[in-house]
């Protein structure tokens, strides 16, 4: 037993020494090894450096190639773009050197013209002292010789001008705003507004001023809501004013107000109590009217919308002149004149009762009273002669008949007879003096009479100094200084009459 315990240490002994050994050939080998394999790395290493040389000396030889033939381009351009400048610049001193010369030549050219402007001047100098000896004129009078000959031309020119003008303009359909404010400036001229727009009640005390205005104001503001009308209340003792275009309108809120001050009882429903009964009188008053207005003319029937119609026209004025007693004047005046000249009587009372029946509305609609109260008629069956009648009788149709030429004379006889229009003979004279002195102002005018009441003036002119543009020019002229210089109702026509009369007698 003890025997294999030295067999066993010799054993261990050999095996830790063959081990050891066997460690030592790995770690020899290994180390062989790693050295083989960093040679290895070393020839790849140098392999791929000499590869990596080689390719960046092909790229910089590439890129060098490259760099070489931009040069080669950019040194093309640049030659090419120095070639186009040097060019120009030869170019540019050519143009200097040209310019140069023209300057000595416009320089040439300049004193030469001075000594041509001497010459002339000199020239003319001597053709003045020699037109001066042989007319006998001096200088300031064949100026003004010239002046007036050129005055005369240019005169004749703007005439011709304004004639190819008025043609243009003429053609224009906007062109009628004139005529619509012309119609407004009839209607609402300054002179008789007052009268038209406005009606005075007057109050038993100051005190009933402010329980018509009522707390906060409810009352005028019910008031006025209602009517339609403004209220007016301001300083004056004892009165308040009633506000309105509408005529109709206003006398139903005088109505109203009247009641009321008669009442003493002045709150928003009384208010419309009231109203409603001067409602129902204005409209019965208004159909009174109307058949009275018939009855008067002696006409045997009409429609009854047009019957309220004329009995409104009992509220409306033209001029200050009541339209509902002028158009019963104006169909009496056209029915004697019909009568004497054997026309039909009973056709010219209708048109002439009617000739004023758009101004019942023409608050309301658009449109002059003539052409309005056509339609008018129109629609309620009157006949279209009746109907020509009524728009015919301010010239803006033409006349359709004999009757309806005998309405525009009686319109004008009643409208022009002294005092219809509350306007004094003095003042009216006078009016018609001026406008016969403006257009005796004006060159070439001859005689000027003012015809129709004012409303027209005819102005006769030379005829060989007169031709039709100027004659255009002149009645434009003559109108706008009437418009400037003077106040008359309505519109004014202004005739520029040119007649050649050649006269030889016989012996």
């Amino acid at each position: 037993m003890l025997i294999f315990v030295p067999i066993a240490i010799l054993a261990v002994i050999l095996g830790y020494h063959l081990g050891k050994t066997k460690e030592l050939k790995e770690q020899k080998r290994a180390k062989e090894s790693a050295s083989d394999i960093l040679k290895s790395a070393e020839q790849e290493a140098q392999k791929i450096k000499k590869e990596m040389i080689l390719e960046a000396k092909q790229e910089i030889s590439s890129m060098r190639n490259d760099f070489n033939k931009e040069m080669q381009k950019q040194r093309s351009e640049l030659k090419q773009f120095e070639d186009r400048l040097n060019k120009r610049e030869e170019a540019f001193n050519r143009k200097e050197e040209n310019f140069s010369k023209k300057e000595e030549k416009l320089e040439e050219m300049r004193e030469n013209l001075s000594k041509k402007e001497e010459e002339i001047e000199e020239t003319l100098k001597q053709e003045k002292e020699k037109l001066q000896e042989i007319s006998g004129l001096s200088p300031n009078e064949a100026r003004e010789i010239v002046l007036k000959t050129t005055e005369d031309e240019m005169e004749k020119i703007l005439a011709k001008m304004y004639s190819q003008l008025k043609e243009k303009y003429e053609e224009d359909a906007e062109e009628n705003a004139k005529w619509i404010m012309a119609t407004a400036i009839q209607r609402y001229a300054s002179s008789y507004i007052n009268e038209m727009a406005v009606s005075s009640v007057e109050l038993p005390n100051d005190d009933m001023k402010g329980r018509i205005i009522g707390r906060e104001g409810r009352n005028i503001r019910a008031f006025e809501n209602l009517t339609g009308v403004d209220l007016i209340i301001d300083d004056t003792p004892e009165t308040v004013v009633l506000s309105s275009f509408n005529p109709l309108r206003r006398e139903i809120a005088r109505l109203t107000l009247e009641k009321l001050i008669a009442d003493g009882r002045i709150h928003p429903a009384m208010i419309e109590e009231m109203y409603e009964k001067s409602k129902k009188e204005v409209e019965k008053l208004v159909r009174d009217e109307g058949k009275n207005a018939i009855l008067k003319v002696g006409i045997s029937s009409m429609h009854p919308e047009l019957l309220k119609l004329l009995g409104r026209l009992k509220f409306r004025t033209s001029f200050g002149q009541n339209v509902l007693y002028h158009s019963i004047e104006v169909a009496q005046i056209a029915a004697m004149m019909a009568e004497e000249l054997g026309l039909d009587v009973e056709r010219v009372k209708r048109g002439a009762l009617l000739h004023d029946i758009g101004k019942a509305v023409d608050h309301e609609v658009q449109g002059t009273h003539a052409i309005i109260g056509g339609e008018l008629a129109r629609r309620y069956h009157e006949k279209e002669i009746v109907v020509n009648m009524i728009q015919a009788h301010h010239e803006e149709v033409p006349f359709g008949s004999p009757e309806a030429v005998l309405v525009a004379a009686a319109d004008a006889i009643s409208a022009a007879r002294p005092g219809a229009r509350r306007e004094s003979l003095d003042i009216y004279m006078k009016r018609l003096q001026k406008l016969e002195e403006i257009a005796t102002s004006h060159k070439y005018v001859t005689k000027a009479y003012a015809i129709q009441a004012g409303r027209e003036i005819r102005v006769i002119v030379e005829p060989d100094k007169v031709d039709d543009e100027l004659a255009d020019k002149m009645s434009f002229d003559i109108a706008r200084e009437i418009e400037k210089t003077m106040e008359y109702p309505g519109q004014l026509k202004v005739v520029v009459i040119r007649e050649k009369r050649s006269i030889e007698y016989a012996k």
